[in-house]
């Protein structure tokens, strides 16, 4: 398999997606011409104004986005070259994707060979479920279970601060809460403007910051930026 997994899509300082052209024009190449893209995870804009916003981007790197909301869904994935899931809430996602029957021929062709790129929700959903996911449940998708395309969860926009005054809990605490009931998972807190690429069973750390990592029974640690994610997820 081959994916490109953002954190999020708009950087301090950066313009939408500017932080990552580079590696999206190396990840693609010149082999991908058309890209099927899934705008799901929008609520408070159209498909449309995010399609627009999305190939924006694309078209200045050569690449074609089209829709899966422009036709039938499932014949434009087939059609296209690789596939694009944009942020927003992830439950949102993941329910139209399970509404609209594409979760099964999703993963056939990410499985395939098909490349992956994903940002914010489009990154979780390449996880074995969305439960890392920092988004409210605003819908209810049948199952929590997302595409496997990796052993190990992400938690997109993680953060380290805690505010001044802010007695809720911190990132890192709900992340304790999770494997404290998910034992054998590991957690990926994946900082803004970081990426992991996955080349086959290799995944590998882009961007200028580390990632922190945690599982049940293990201390938290990082990993800097540039090296390997080895990490499986046991049953």
């Amino acid at each position: 398999m081959r994916l490109l997994l953002l954190s999020n899509s708009t950087t301090e300082g950066f313009s939408y997606l500017e932080h990552s052209v580079d590696e999206i024009k190396v990840f693609f190449g010149n082999h991908v011409k058309k890209i099927a893209f899934i705008p799901y995870a929008a609520v408070t804009f159209s498909y449309e104004e995010y399609t627009v916003k999305v190939a924006d981007v694309f078209s200045k790197l050569g690449y074609e986005i089209i829709s899966v909301t422009s036709g039938n869904p499932k014949e434009i994935i087939e059609s296209c070259d690789a596939i694009a899931v944009g942020g927003g809430n992830t439950f949102q996602l993941l329910t139209s994707i399970y509404e609209n029957d594409l979760f099964d021929l999703i993963k056939q062709k990410v499985q395939s060979g098909v490349p992956y790129i994903g940002w914010s929700a489009g990154s979780n959903l390449a996880c074995p479920s969305i439960m890392t996911t920092n988004d409210m449940p605003i819908v209810e998708p049948k199952s929590f279970i997302s595409f496997s395309f990796i052993d190990y969860q992400i938690n997109p926009h993680y953060l380290d601060a805690h505010p001044d005054g802010h007695h809720g809990e911190t990132r890192e605490q709900r992340i304790l809460e999770f494997i404290a009931l998910n034992k054998n998972i590991w957690v990926v807190g994946l900082r803004e403007g970081s990426i992991i690429k996955v080349e086959g069973q290799v995944s590998k750390l882009l961007g200028n910051k580390s990632a922190r990592v945690f599982k049940n029974g293990i201390e938290t640690f990082e990993i800097p930026s540039g090296s390997s994610i080895e990490l499986k997820h046991n049953i």
